[in-house]
This record gives C-alpha cells, sequence and structure tokens, in this order.
C-alpha cells in the first residue's frame, strides 16, 4: 500500500517528466506501470488523489511468479531492477514472492526502505578487491551479495571518485631511440671509457717511480685537469 505522499509525489513527477513511465519509475523505484497510469488518470479527472487509497489485488499466474524472482536473483538481487525490468508486481508482493520461494536469500531493498549495515572491514576489503580485481565487479558483487553499485559507492566513499575502480597498465616508460641514436650514444661512451682509461695510464705512468705514492680518488680528481690541459694545448705531461 502507497502512502498519498508517494502516489501525489510519483503523479507529479511522471507529469514533470513529459509522462515517461520508465524516467519514472526508475527514478522512484516505484509503482508498476499500470498503478502509475491509474493514479494519473484519477488525478487527471479530480486534480487530486484520494486520500484513503489501497491497491487492489493483481493475479499473477506462477510462471510470472517464477520469472520474477528469478530475474530479482540473477539481476544484483535488486527488487526496483526487477520492476523496472518486468512492469510488475510491487515492492511488497516481490518482497513476498522471495521470501516464499527463497526465504534464504538475503534481500537487498531499495528506495525508501533501510540498507544492509556491513562493517568498514568488509567494505576495505571489497575495494581492495575490486580495485586490483582480475574478474569482473559483477562477480566481486555477487560474492558479498550486494548490487554492483554498492561496490563502487564504497570505493568513492574510501578511495575518493579520482581514484580509478580498476588497475590499468600504464606506459610510463621513455620512449626507446632508434638503432642511429642507440649507435651514438654507444659511440660517445666508448669514446668517454677510452680517454678515461688513457688518462689513468698516463696518471699512473706519470707517479710510478714517486715512492709511497698511492694512486687514490682524490690524487686522481686533482691530478687529471692539469693533464687534460696539457692535451688540450698539445704539451706532452710530464
Amino acid at each position: 500500500m502507497y502512502s498519498y505522499e508517494e502516489r501525489i509525489r510519483a503523479v507529479k513527477l511522471y507529469i514533470k517528466l513529459g509522462k515517461r513511465l520508465r524516467a519514472t519509475i526508475r527514478q522512484l523505484g516505484y509503482p508498476t506501470k499500470n498503478s502509475l497510469i491509474g493514479w494519473y488518470r484519477e488525478y487527471e479527472r479530480s486534480e487530486n488523489l484520494r486520500v484513503g487509497y489501497s491497491r487492489s489485488g493483481q493475479k499473477y499466474s506462477d510462471q510470472q511468479k517464477h520469472a520474477a524472482v528469478k530475474h530479482y536473483l540473477d539481476h544484483d538481487r535488486c527488487i526496483a531492477s526487477t520492476m523496472r525490468a518486468l512492469g510488475y508486481p510491487g515492492r511488497e508482493l516481490l518482497t513476498k514472492w522471495i521470501d516464499e520461494l527463497h526465504p534464504e536469500v538475503r534481500y537487498r531493498m531499495v528506495g525508501r526502505a533501510p540498507n544492509m549495515l556491513y562493517p568498514d572491514a568488509i567494505k576495505s576489503a571489497a575495494v581492495i578487491e575490486l580495485c586490483t580485481r582480475k574478474t569482473s565487479a559483477q562477480e566481486i558483487a555477487q560474492k558479498l551479495a550486494v548490487c554492483r553499485p554498492t561496490l563502487y559507492n564504497w570505493k568513492n566513499q574510501l578511495l575518493g571518485r579520482e581514484v580509478p575502480a580498476s588497475m590499468k597498465r600504464q606506459n610510463n616508460s621513455p620512449p626507446v631511440p632508434d638503432a642511429a641514436e642507440l649507435q651514438r650514444q654507444v659511440e660517445s661512451l666508448q669514446q668517454s671509457i677510452h680517454r678515461l682509461q688513457l688518462e689513468h695510464d698516463i696518471l699512473k705512468k706519470a707517479n710510478v717511480n714517486r715512492p709511497g705514492f698511492e694512486l687514490t680518488s682524490r690524487s686522481w680528481t686533482v691530478a687529471i685537469p692539469p693533464i687534460r690541459r696539457c692535451f688540450s694545448a698539445g704539451i706532452p705531461p710530464g
């Protein structure tokens, strides 16, 4: 049974959205198409709705009942989604069918009904699995018996919207130079190594007869600049 406020809100939204049934039901999560049309016709006749209202009992076949429950189980266990897709039944009746056919199922109400509360530890573990997953987000949602959008809501709450919900391969490596550039780099390195080796040999030879002299990194640093100046001026070091 829908209250007067719920019915009048649905009718006004239906008019505001250009009398689009699916858009209205999708936004509110209720009612069925036939109920909304009936409410609108009543509102059109009297420009208001009756305060006291009870939905007339609708008869559905067992096939329709099982089809509705199956759709609910196969599509994120979302009552509003099943109502939008099939156009029937109402929330209360579908809940009754679920309890009747699958009493073990822990269903999740939508709309004005309260959501099931999950500990922060479960939310954190679910978000980590979502962001590092190798499977689909739908499979993770099914393991937790929640709707897929719930996982993304948890991710936004814990990490923010700017954090991606999956690991994407990013190519941050610098561009590989072409063969000619690599060859130039190799030749330049070879020349530098050869020059350093020559400088080392010259320094070692120049000081080989000095008693107590030890070729250290400091002596290398002090001696190399004069040797380089000699080479530049064409003067043999000695």
